[in-house]
């Protein structure tokens, strides 16, 4: 299993067998935070309890300080802060962790295991007759057995009580408070969020499409830290991301670097970039493309980067949005849904492709505290005017920061604003005919592949996979994802 997942933690390996309890642990470690002390497993003092984790704990140094009176830590690494504070307050302590997290604890004979609210970090198990397995891929766990479960976000499990849910998105009262409030409200709360995910031991930088929200993220981590970052852009010459992005570049002297994607190289890399993303969905596929090419170049420069994923679902950034009654409670219940749909389709994008690439990618917009303020926002500040203007107020809240070309620019998708979908379904159809696609979709009837295209995609999934039909019962479909209705 550890041999399966190299690319996550590349830095160091990890393993304990317990001596009191039918168990083992296996870690495979991307150093960030106490790069030198904070390889895993990690125990405590009497070595009762073991934690490995994956992802990272933004209020992990609030934590620390809490915990020096009771405990011996004996690093900074913010695993060791969690194991601790479990000591300290059982599983209550989901409550109070903000972050992105996947991790698993043995105390004693028990078995405790936690991912973060949203989903931002992966975790799969699979509960057969020889035990309980789990994994932050489901690459590892395929060829132990063919009944595979995504992991609920924001849930806990405890080894003698089962599953038990923590985190649902809420409902919020409406903030009715003049729409100058609600723009700075909003304006300080990305500014503490973006802040706190600047958290690093090791070299960071920013993903920056050109489009407004990795514009946001850039310009904001650069304010905070207050010297040139490192931004990295990706698509084919003269696609539009890449003209804004020089553009932004220039505009907050970060140290700029970009790709210029070709097909062939496209076409080459997409049995890579499936395998890594562990899905067939076209929509996924598609941005899964610009998402592995920046990963890489980025990986040559930093080993964290933040991106802007997430503020599409929290302000009303899709062009379906406009066709919704701006009317706050609807608005809320679409807010809600989206966000909980991300974690097995853009959140596992993002995830995987970066970690193809042993980088971690943060993603602020989805922190609890953004989100609680999103939830807040009247509708008719997301989508404002005539015709509407969408993610209205976040366009207002940093429109200082930003120039009016990046603040005021029409939303594209990542595939189309790097110029992805200009030539990839030409270059499909020229390798694989609408008959071959429609043989491949009648030895597949129940998988609803939608196109030539991702016939192509799913033909290529079946092939990098030993067991592609256990891992394709976990694939999100994008188009699929439950109705707001």
């Amino acid at each position: 299993m550890l041999d399966n997942m190299v690319h996550r933690g590349p830095d160091a390996s990890g393993n304990m067998v317990f001596k009191d309890a039918p168990g083992i642990f296996g870690h495979r470690r991307l150093s960030i935070m106490d790069p030198e002390g904070g390889d895993q497993p990690i125990s405590n003092e009497d070595n009762t309890m073991s934690i490995i984790a994956n992802g990272e704990i933004y209020n992990f140094p609030q934590l620390s300080k809490s915990l020096k009176e009771n405990h011996d830590l004996k690093t900074t690494s913010d695993t060791e802060a969690v194991l601790h504070f479990y000591e300290e307050a059982g599983e209550k302590l989901v409550e109070s962790l903000e972050g992105m997290y996947a991790f698993a604890i043995a105390d004693g004979e028990n078995l405790f295991i936690a991912r973060d609210p949203v989903g931002i970090k992966p975790l799969y198990y699979a509960d057969t007759e020889n035990g309980f397995y789990f994994a932050s891929e489901l690459k590892p766990l395929a060829s132990i057995s063919d009944d595979i479960h995504e992991f609920p976000p924001g849930t806990y499990y405890h080894s003698k009580r089962g599953f038990k849910k923590f985190y649902n998105l809420p409902r919020k009262e409406i903030n009715e408070k003049p729409v100058e409030d609600n723009i700075k409200i909003l304006r300080q709360t990305l500014e503490k969020v973006v802040e706190s995910h600047l958290m690093s031991d090791v070299p960071l930088g920013v993903f920056l499409s050109g489009g407004l929200d990795s514009s946001i993220t850039t310009a904001l981590s650069r304010k905070i830290i207050g010297k040139p970052i490192h931004s990295f852009s990706v698509g084919i010459d003269n696609s539009p991301d890449l003209e804004a992005a020089r553009m932004l570049s220039l505009r907050l002297d970060t140290i700029h670097h970009e790709y210029l994607i070709t097909v062939d190289e496209v076409m080459k890399k997409l049995p890579e970039i499936i395998y890594y993303l562990e899905s067939f969905d076209q929509d996924l596929v598609r941005s899964a493309i610009p998402t592995y090419f920046t990963a890489r170049m980025a990986s040559e420069n930093v080993k964290v980067v933040l991106s802007g994923e997430g503020a599409d679902e929290l302000f009303a950034g899709y062009s379906y949005y406009k066709d919704l009654e701006v009317d706050d409670e609807i608005m809320q219940d679409e807010l809600r849904r989206s966000v909980s749909t991300l974690h097995n389709v853009n959140l596992q994008r993002v995830d995987r492709l970066t970690m193809a690439h042993s980088i971690e990618a943060r993603v602020p917009f989805l922190d609890r505290e953004t989100i609680d303020i999103s939830l807040q926002i009247p509708a008719r500040y997301k989508l404002y005017g005539k015709p509407p203007v969408e993610k209205w107020i976040l366009r207002k809240a940093v429109e200082d920061l930003l120039p009016e070309e990046i603040t005021w620019r029409k939303k594209e998708q990542f595939d189309e604003g790097s110029g992805i979908v200009d030539f990839i379904e030409e270059e499909i159809e020229s390798r694989f005919s609408n008959s071959e696609a429609e043989r491949h979709r009648k030895e597949f009837p129940a998988v609803n592949l939608r196109s030539t295209e991702e016939c192509y995609y799913h033909k290529i999934f079946m092939d990098v996979f030993d067991h592609p039909e256990t891992i394709m019962k976990n694939v999100g479909r994008w188009a699929e994802r439950p109705s707001y209705k």
